[in-house]
């Protein structure tokens, strides 16, 4: 089932999200639900926040990346084929110069700006099936990991921006939170003046 995604301006993607136990009601069915929403919206990753939930729960699948001619061979074996769900993941380490790469986020459509990060991480992290790993990414795929865990943290791409940057968008945002966007997925506003 295709969810909305919330959408900029919503207190829930500010929120520090919970971690859940492998009794977490209807798990599956979510997991499910939430692939449903990512690949509807065209996404490479959705964390649980994005649909309104606060815990600490994401999935990537950066496949549509490995599309890009410029990327070295084996970068695009690995997006290709990283499809994956992640429970109550903690990054562990984050190394690197920082490099930039233009972001843009499902829940603040039409807004992309270049952010900045670390190009290699380590993360621990439990699959949908309950086991533990501990693994690292670089590259597209540590980049991607990061965005979807910044989710999880209550923090958003905007917020990574310089405040001349953030005055740039202002406006862009403030008509996101107030549903004046068209987009092609279903997204919940939280100041849309509600139909009388």
């Amino acid at each position: 089932m295709i969810l909305p995604i919330v959408a900029y301006g919503d207190p829930v993607l500010k929120k520090k999200a919970k971690e859940i136990d492998k009794d977490y009601p209807k798990l599956e069915e979510l997991i499910d639900n939430m692939w449903d929403t990512m690949y509807n919206a065209y996404g490479v990753g959705l964390a649980a926040p994005q649909i309104g939930l606060p815990i600490r729960m994401f999935m990537i699948d950066p496949a549509p990346f490995a599309e890009d001619e410029e990327l070295p061979e084996d970068e695009k074996e690995q997006l290709k084929d990283l499809r994956k769900v992640f429970i109550n993941p903690q990054i562990i380490e984050e190394e690197g110069e920082e490099w930039a790469f233009s972001e843009g986020c499902l829940s603040i459509p039409e807004v992309r700006e270049d952010v900045f990060r670390k190009p290699d991480i380590t993360i621990e992290y439990y699959d949908e099936n309950w086991e533990k790993h501990t693994e690292k990414y670089s590259g597209l795929a540590a980049r991607v990991i990061q965005h979807e865990y910044d989710h999880i943290e209550g923090i958003l791409f905007t917020d990574k921006l310089s405040s001349l940057k953030k005055r740039l968008i202002k406006g862009k945002l403030a008509s996101i939170s107030k549903g004046k966007i068209n987009v092609e997925y279903r997204m919940r506003f939280p100041l849309a003046k509600k139909a009388r």
